[in-house]
């Protein structure tokens, strides 16, 4: 097996200091998990910005632009900037939601299909997944294929035929988000067996399935996202201190299971990517 490539999604949107005090908003915390999470033994950072001031979720181009600089000054760790659109409104949500491109990120996340969350439609229209993937091809940008249910990697199999997205594709399988697929493994290999056979893929789980879902992903040959994006706990009942905690347990957990995590030098070679 390839080596494994460890993603630390270390803020996302949704989480707050108030749901775990660790939850970092500035660009400097941000960047701080970042670098901290890489040297824990995560090769990718993916990363959203928030307000600095309320902790809203923010898409302000300075906001990624800081926690690049920030972050380039002290590592090598691979960034992925989020494109994802569910907190923007107004016109040209499109042309907003792209904006992260555009810095020259080496990845950025694809969100292929909608959804219904439980309190908000996830809208991620035919078109938008086009416009996406053409931007991200002309700007050398990887695109991440975000995958919440089996008929986002049918629409995302349809632009890698048509050659919007060079090979080898990358997914996220995102599982246990309500109301996406469920976290079992059932499910996960199921998703797997619908993927491109050149894929990369990775997986997460959301909340108490992080763990499992993890260890389904090192065995079977994948790669893993962790964070506070996904999950606040390091056990049940018990706040994990930092992204890093949860880096490095499964840090631990893939080495007793005979997999080496990959360094970002690594990664790029598995994904191909060109720095």
């Amino acid at each position: 097996m390839d080596k494994l490539i460890i993603t630390a999604a270390v803020t996302g949107s949704r989480p707050t200091k108030e749901m775990n005090p660790a939850v970092p908003y500035t660009p400097a915390e941000i960047a701080h998990a970042a670098v901290d999470c890489w040297r824990a033994g995560a090769a990718v950072a993916h990363i959203h910005v928030r307000d600095p001031e309320t902790g809203r979720p923010d898409f302000r181009t300075e906001l990624f632009q800081e926690v690049m600089d920030r972050v380039r000054a002290e590592c090598d760790v691979i960034l992925n900037l989020t494109t994802s659109g569910l907190f923007l409104s107004g016109p040209d949500i499109t042309e907003k939601r792209l904006q992260p491109v555009a810095l020259g990120p080496e990845i950025c996340s694809l969100d292929i299909g909608s959804l219904n969350f439980s309190d908000r439609v996830f809208e991620n229209p035919p078109d938008w997944g086009r416009a996406a993937a053409e931007r991200m091809r002309q700007y050398g940008v990887k695109p991440e294929i975000e995958v919440f249910d089996v008929g986002h990697i049918h629409q995302a199999r349809s632009l890698v035929e048509e050659g919007l997205i060079d090979p080898p594709p990358v997914f996220q399988l995102c599982m246990g988000a309500k109301w996406g697929i469920e976290a079992t493994a059932e499910n996960l290999l199921f998703l797997k067996g619908k993927l491109p056979p050149d894929a990369c893929w990775s997986v997460l789980g959301v909340g108490r399935a992080q763990l499992p879902m993890s260890a389904l992903g090192i065995v079977l040959g994948g790669n893993v996202r962790v964070g506070f994006e996904d999950n606040l706990y390091l056990r049940p009942g018990v706040l994990a201190e930092s992204n890093a905690q949860l880096v490095e347990r499964v840090v631990d957990l893939a080495r007793m299971l005979e997999r080496e995590p990959a360094t970002p030098d690594d990664a790029r070679q598995i994904l191909g990517l060109t720095r």
